[in-house]
């Protein structure tokens, strides 16, 4: 295999751009996310991929309730905060417009639709850990308008 050109076939797969936030004790953490697929109808069950010292990654293996925001084509201003990670005490939901469900999951204003999750079970493939997690609420806030897709020039790179 040409790892080279495997690497940039890998890169054409298509994604959108997530916003994964926990609610852990009143501190809001979070991370951007481009590998979120569906895997499920029943129950409903979604997969992510997260790097293991992702912030939130604590919240979410406790079983903790966690949010998957959608990231709309016109409403990537507050993805500048979650793009290379943020300092601890900076942090980005102080910036950005959000609330929280009655169950506590962090709903960002601008994304265009939040699936609230709680995890199911893990998978350890290599150097990301996969999160099955089922989807025990959903909101859509903005109609429409088309999700952001997102492709990578190469597969070997976020």
């Amino acid at each position: 295999m040409n790892k080279k050109e495997a690497a940039k076939a890998i890169g054409h797969i298509p994604s959108g751009l997530f916003i994964v936030a926990t609610n852990d004790g009143g501190r809001k953490d979070g991370y951007l996310a481009s590998w979120v697929q569906q895997v499920s109808f029943e129950p409903l069950l979604i997969s992510i991929a997260i790097n293991k010292g992702r912030p939130g990654y604590e919240a979410i293996m406790s079983g903790k309730t966690f949010t998957v925001n959608v990231v709309g084509e016109h409403e990537m201003g507050y993805l500048k905060y979650f793009w290379s990670g943020y300092d601890p005490s900076d942090s980005p939901f102080d910036k950005i417009d959000c609330s929280l469900s009655e169950s506590g999951g962090v709903i960002l204003k601008d994304a265009k639709s939040v699936l609230e999750c709680r995890l199911k079970s893990t998978v350890n493939p290599g150097d990301h850990e996969i999160i099955i997690a089922e989807v025990t609420a959903s909101y859509t806030l903005s109609e429409g308008a088309p999700i952001k897709v997102h492709t990578r020039t190469t597969g070997l790179d976020y």
